[in-house]
C-alpha cells in the first residue's frame, strides 16, 4: 500500500550483558524519503541499522520492510531482502585485494550472480555518476584518497539499483569540502535511483543537506524527529544541546576524572 512506510520499527529492544542499547525504538521511514538518525556515541545509532539490516536480532519489537516483518526471517529470505539494500559503510570498507571496479561490481556478481564480464561496464558507468573515470577502476583502493574511496563505496552501494541505501557517517575522517562533495553525490544519487534512504551520523552540516527528515536517538529511544525546518526550533532540550554542542545540558557524558 501507498501508505505503508518503506521502514517501520516498532519497540525495538536490544541488550548486550547489563548494558541496554535499544529502549523502545518507534521509528517510520517513508517511501522515497531521506531519513537521518543523530545522536552521540553509544546512543544507539548502529545497533539500530544493524537490527534493520539483520546484522543483530533484537531481544523484542518488530521491524517491517514494505509492511512484511523482517525480524525471523530465515537465511535465504533475509538474503532476498538485502538484496534490495545497498549499503555505504563507515571508513569504505574497501576490500584491498580487488580492483576499484571489482569493488563497485562485487554486490553484482557475488549478490546478482552477473558475469564479471557484464559487471564490468556497470561498474564504471557508476564510478562516472560519482565523479571518477573509468582509469580509476583499474587502480587499487590503496591507491586513492579518503574521498576518492569514500566515492568507490558509494558507487558500491548503488550499482545494483537498490531500493533502500544506508549510510554509516558518510563524512567520517573526511575535510569539510570533500564532505560537502560527498553529501552532494549522496542526494544526487538517491534522487536518482528513487531510492529510500537512512543514514546514521553525529555530523550536523551532513544531516542537514541530505536528510528529509532528522530523527534523534538518546539512550535507546527515539526522543525527537522533524523536518530539518524544524530542528533549530526543536523545543526540544536534548536537541538545542546536541546540535549546539553545548557541554552543559541535559546530556551527560560519561568522562572518568582520575
Amino acid at each position: 500500500m501507498a501508505d505503508t512506510p518503506k521502514i517501520r520499527l516498532r519497540d525495538v529492544h536490544k541488550r548486550f550483558g547489563p548494558k541496554t542499547v535499544l529502549d523502545g525504538v518507534d521509528l517510520d521511514v517513508g517511501r522515497a524519503e531521506s531519513m537521518v538518525i543523530i545522536g552521540g556515541s553509544g546512543s544507539g545509532k548502529s545497533v539500530t541499522l544493524k537490527c534493520i539490516l539483520g546484522l543483530i536480532h533484537p531481544d523484542k519489537g518488530a521491524i517491517e520492510i514494505d509492511g512484511q516483518p523482517t525480524v525471523d526471517l530465515a537465511a535465504r529470505e533475509r538474503e532476498q531482502v538485502n538484496a534490495r539494500i545497498g549499503m555505504l559503510f563507515q571508513g569504505s570498507a574497501l576490500f584491498d585485494s580487488l580492483k576499484v571496479w571489482e569493488n563497485v561490481a562485487f554486490g553484482l556478481v557475488q549478490g546478482r550472480g552477473i558475469s564479471r564480464a557484464d559487471a564490468k561496464p556497470v561498474a564504471i558507468q557508476t564510478l562516472g555518476q560519482v565523479g571518477l573515470g573509468p582509469e580509476v577502476g583499474e587502480l587499487n583502493p590503496a591507491e586513492l584518497s579518503g574521498g576518492m574511496q569514500k566515492r568507490v563505496a558509494l558507487a558500491r552501494a548503488i550499482a545494483a539499483k537498490p531500493e533502500i541505501i544506508f549510510f554509516d557517517e558518510p563524512t567520517t575522517g573526511l575535510d569539510p569540502i570533500m564532505a560537502d562533495v560527498i553529501n552532494d553525490l549522496i542526494v544526487a544519487c538517491v534522487r536518482r535511483l528513487g531510492a529510500t534512504a537512512v543514514s546514521i551520523t553525529h555530523d550536523l552540516a551532513s544531516a542537514r543537506k541530505i536528510a528529509d527528515r532528522i530523527a534523534m536517538i538518546y539512550k535507546g529511544r527515539i526522543i525527537w524527529q522533524g523536518s530539518v525546518k524544524e530542528i533549530d526550533n526543536s523545543g526540544n532540550p536534548y536537541v538545542d544541546q546536541f546540535i549546539h554542542g553545548r557541554a552543559e545540558g541535559p546530556i551527560k557524558m560519561d568522562v572518568f576524572r582520575p
